[in-house]
């Protein structure tokens, strides 16, 4: 069911603040604290191997791509939407009656806490509030009002750029288990398409996606042929109009599987890149440093592993270059500890709008030239091919039966174009982006 509804004054618990580098930071009201969310002080007992640890047999495993294919789905049921320094929001009733109501049992102030964070998010979560209360320190809760609290970061974010786009916000559910929610605003004022959705999933995994995990190095034993699993992500294309604001794409997600013994394996994922149609040397810096800055709060070694990484994956291999100039791109990282990991993919998430609405910021209003923007929709043909020749999140969700084709198919722009033979002049500025693409630079040092 769609609602349309007109503009509600600003929540406060949303502040606009200038941050370190220009950025727009959206904040919780005062008050409402992250006890939940927050990781404690690293735990467990497992052997250390460090954070950036990649494990032997091979890249990035199906956690890349299930979550992605999760994400749609089915089910809809539809939501709120969000304009320029405004989020409209719709009062509903979840299925599961007073779920937004504190339970009995618990103090209120705890109660009233996580109910107010819940008020800043796009939609109720996914998990009924009181299964959420009822397993606070454990991580599908902590993911899940991380994802939730990343989604409406960005989508603030988003809209007060846009300066009155309306996000569609879709609340969809999983017949087998979970849902999710697609925020989507199309043909805006700055944004000719902006997605950010999350998904929580749970059920057996199929048949083809344990073969698959079991492909890459994963021994799961299963019971009477079933394997439960439980899935977590929040994923984000956003394509400006401008040719000279750049794409982002980010993701963060988190996978638990439970074997027949009932022994959990569990991992994170995710990156964070960017895609500009035009080169700026400025613009690349600002975008690696922030999120250098995010990854060396937690270790050295952590950025030039990733950006190494995220290099390597967006490679379209029938052209011999790169979707974009990266960023970072990890997956299967189980160690050392849960909430070691947890703590570094928070900060990754609160790394997304600093790193990029600045950008669009300063580049939104420039004039462009016809021969500019026709750049703009051949560079997005680029970025068509690989989503739907090379991307496991994308692939997998094709051939998987009951997917929400809508979500899946978010990331990709509403306009592209394809030209027989082109190539640019030599030493023009669609040359240097491209000698870029094809040679991966080191944009920090």
């Amino acid at each position: 069911m769609a609602l349309h509804l007109g503009r509600l004054s600003a929540s406060s618990c949303w502040r606009a603040a200038q941050g370190g580098r220009g950025g727009l930071c959206a904040r919780p009201r005062r008050g409402a604290a992250a006890r939940i969310c927050r990781a404690p002080g690293a735990a467990g007992t497992e052997q250390c191997r460090g954070l950036g640890h990649i494990p032997t047999g091979g890249g990035p495993r199906l956690g890349t791509g299930l979550t992605t294919a999760l994400a749609g789905l089915a089910g809809l049921a539809g939501l709120a939407a969000a304009a320029f320094g405004h989020l409209e929001r719709a009062e509903m009733v979840p299925k599961s009656s007073g779920a937004l109501r504190p339970s009995s049992g618990r103090p209120e102030e705890e109660e009233d806490e996580l109910t107010r964070r819940c008020s800043c998010f796009m939609a109720p979560p996914v998990t009924d509030l009181r299964e959420l209360r009822g397993r606070p320190s454990d991580m599908k809760t902590k993911m899940e009002l991380l994802i939730l609290e990343t989604q409406a970061q960005v989508c603030q974010a988003l809209a007060q750029v846009d300066g009155g786009a309306r996000f569609s916000v879709d609340r969809w559910e999983r017949k087998e288990g979970g849902g999710g929610i697609s925020c989507v605003l199309q043909d805006g004022h700055v944004f000719e398409k902006a997605g950010v959705s999350i998904s929580v999933v749970h059920g057996n995994l199929s048949e083809e996606a344990a073969k698959q995990m079991r492909s890459r190095g994963k021994i799961l034993k299963t019971a009477d042929g079933k394997l439960p699993f439980s899935a977590m992500g929040v994923s984000s294309v956003i394509h400006p109009k401008n040719p000279h604001a750049p794409t982002i794409h980010f993701n963060y997600r988190y996978f638990e599987v439970e074997e027949a013994d009932g022994n959990k394996q569990w991992w994170f994922g995710g990156g964070c890149d960017l895609t500009p149609t035009y080169l700026n040397q400025e613009d690349a810096v600002h975008f690696h440093r922030t999120l250098k800055e995010a990854c060396d709060q937690h270790g050295p070694d952590l950025y030039p592993k990733f950006k190494k990484w995220c290099d390597d994956y967006f490679f379209i291999v029938h052209r011999g270059e790169r979707r974009g100039i990266g960023g970072i791109f990890f997956d299967d990282l189980d160690s050392p500890s849960k909430e070691e990991v947890f703590r570094f993919v928070q900060s990754c998430a609160q790394a997304v709008v600093p790193s990029y609405i600045p950008l669009v910021k300063k580049h939104h209003d420039e004039s462009f030239t016809p021969q500019e923007k026709l750049w703009q929709q051949l560079r997005r043909g680029r970025y068509v091919e690989f989503n739907l020749l090379y991307d496991r999140g994308t692939k997998f969700g094709l051939f998987t039966p009951g997917s929400r084709i809508e979500s899946i198919l978010m990331s990709l722009p509403l306009t592209a174009r394809w030209e027989y033979m082109h190539s640019p002049p030599e030493n023009s500025k669609e040359a240097e982006i491209l000698e870029v693409l094809r040679h991966p630079r080191d944009w920090v040092h």
